[in-house]
């Protein structure tokens, strides 16, 4: 039986895969270091981030999509902020399981610490790169992920 063979557009998107991949673990750690000073790591200002750039409380589930991160991770994430009083969790009238997160003056201050010394950091690491490359990148991967997110809803293609 013959391996089965990507085509010329599968092959494109498996290194555009392999490329996000290592960006993604670069991107992780540059983000701990960027968070570092304000306690928090990259996991946790990506949480806080979420509610910060919807402006107006998330559920748990609300943010992991958002985020591409599951549901546990976030809830671990969340549990960790709220003990440290960056986020607190609030009644959720559409549904009373799924509790609301907010954020909390302290939560928004160690966000907006991490944010400033984002920009000097993407200032430079955007030096040289034209943006319509960029905001095609965006495009692609959004709509790769567009892709994904209907295939773990069930839309698997064969």
């Amino acid at each position: 039986m013959k391996d089965p063979e990507r085509t010329p557009s599968g092959e494109a998107v498996t290194q555009l895969i392999l490329s996000t991949f290592r960006a993604n673990g670069l991107l992780l750690g540059a983000g701990d270091l960027l968070s570092a000073d304000a306690g928090l790591t990259s996991a946790r200002w990506q949480v806080l981030g979420a509610v910060v750039l919807e402006k107006r409380p998330l559920t748990v589930p609300q943010i992991a999509r958002r985020m591409g991160l599951t549901r546990q991770s976030v809830h671990a994430t969340v549990q960790r902020l709220v003990r440290e009083g960056l986020l607190e969790l609030g009644s959720n009238q559409d549904h009373r399981r799924s509790a609301l997160v907010f954020l909390t003056e302290r939560g928004l201050a160690s966000y907006r610490a991490v944010d400033a010394g984002q920009v000097a950091w993407v200032n430079r690491l955007a030096r040289g790169v034209k943006r319509s490359d960029v905001e095609t990148a965006v495009r692609v991967l959004d709509y790769l992920s567009s892709r994904l997110e209907e295939d773990r809803e069930g839309g698997r293609e064969s």
